[in-house]
């Protein structure tokens, strides 16, 4: 640590950002008219993609032909599903899933950060979705810079020192904090804004990709690992009643800025936000949800209505991970709530459901094991195709459809949407 501080960290390699006009947003894209069936496919840890297998096999070629048959595999099951969307992380921290002049390549393609892979995991998934009618857009956690603190993590970040791009854990030390025992980027510090921005600019510009997605990861912390942002609140957050306010508009600034720069660059590529299903509970606010769950605007500081109403999302994808039967935050309750917030929008409802919960055993959600799941999906599918404010639903994640325990509601799945 203190030998990557005390030499002067390497020119940072922002790409220049468009300037943002305060012009009123360019017209939405065009509303497709078939409802969106989505898949996120998680790239970090390597949860649904790349196989782990494929990462310590003996030639580079292998392990590409490996990775390459695992996403095709992959696809072609999902059209099989009907499903038409994908929702493809590339940006799982502060490494990156394309040739970025910005972000080092991911070392989840190849063990080691900054390793080119020998081919370009993006431009693939697009090509191959693309060829077998399915629409793409890349999924972005804009903050989080590694999965733990462990000292071999920081080494590996260290020695990134000498690439190009290097990471930005050593480009801009000054930028991160820890939260959730995650290496993070600070939200109140403008040019960290502007770096994230830049970075989803560069894939605008240079990818034919259909949609833009931010994740609810804005301020991240947890009850033992909280950021610790007061000295940048001191720094600039003169003029805000509280930090949570301060730290609101952080975050209310990131998605402007991030709005204004895709709709200038390509109007057509939708921009959306997939947050925590509760924005407020209505305990908090008249205005909120008849909830009691966690909210985005009191703990990830992300007024997510907000943005609804200032359209600057062309779709919001709520992830109302919950059973109709769950009293503290009714899947039913909130789909309606939502419903409401879109309609008098031009902003699209996409309801991200809990594929991972299916067939597990719950005390609290019990729903989820009777006849394999598929009496709960039904409800929430046939309330997402009711109600005319909802415009699809998203199934959290992909590799859930690989295992025994979701194959009954799998099987639903096709035979409700496959065709």
């Amino acid at each position: 640590m203190l030998a990557s501080c005390s030499s002067k960290p390497p020119k940072s390699l922002v790409t220049p950002r468009p300037p943002v006009s305060i012009e009123p947003l360019p017209g939405k894209s065009a509303l497709s008219k078939e409802p969106v069936r989505g898949v996120w496919l998680t790239t970090v840890s390597r949860l649904d993609w790349p196989p782990v297998s494929s990462v310590n096999v003996s030639s580079p070629a292998l392990r590409i032909s490996l990775q390459k048959k695992a996403l095709t595999d992959k696809l072609d099951k999902l059209k099989t599903l009907g499903i038409n969307t994908v929702f493809f992380q590339v940006k799982p921290d502060g490494t990156a899933l394309w040739a970025s002049k910005i972000l080092p390549w991911s070392d989840m393609m190849t063990g080691k950060i900054g390793e080119d892979p020998g081919y370009d995991p993006l431009q693939f998934m697009l090509d191959e979705a693309h060829k077998r009618g399915m629409k793409v857009h890349a999924w972005f956690n804009p903050y989080r810079v590694s999965v733990n603190t462990k000292p071999s993590t920081v080494a590996e970040l260290n020695k990134t020192l000498t690439l190009n791009p290097a990471s930005v854990f050593v480009l801009h030390r000054d930028w991160i904090r820890t939260a959730s025992d995650r290496f993070v980027l600070d939200p109140g510090i403008p040019e960290a804004r502007d770096w994230i921005t830049s970075i989803v600019a560069e894939v605008v510009a240079h990818y034919p990709v259909d949609g833009v997605q931010f994740d609810d990861y804005f301020y991240a912390e947890s009850p033992g690992s909280s950021l610790n942002d007061n000295l940048t609140f001191q720094r600039y957050g003169k003029g805000f009643a509280s930090k949570a306010d301060w730290r609101r508009n952080n975050t209310q600034q990131l998605i402007e800025q991030v709005s204004r720069t895709i709709k200038q660059m390509k109007p057509d590529v939708e921009f959306g936000v997939s947050p925590a299903g509760v924005w407020r509970n209505a305990s908090h606010d008249p205005a909120g949800s008849d909830t009691r769950g966690a909210a985005a605007y009191d703990e990830s500081y992300a007024d997510t209505r907000r943005w609804v109403q200032q359209g600057l999302l062309d779709y919001i994808a709520p992830q109302l991970y919950w059973p109709f039967s769950r009293q503290a935050a009714r899947y039913d309750v909130l789909a309606h709530w939502w419903a409401d917030v879109v309609k008098p929008t031009h902003t699209r409802l996409y309801i991200g459901i809990a594929l991972y919960k299916v067939g597990e055993p719950s005390k609290n959600e019990p729903d989820w094991m009777i006849n394999g799941g598929v009496p709960e999906l039904k409800k929430q599918l046939d309330m997402n195709e009711s109600v005319p404010q909802i415009n699809g639903t998203i199934l959290f994640r992909e590799n859930y459809l690989n295992q025994p325990q979701t194959q009954q509601a799998v099987n639903y799945l096709r035979s409700r949407w496959g065709s």
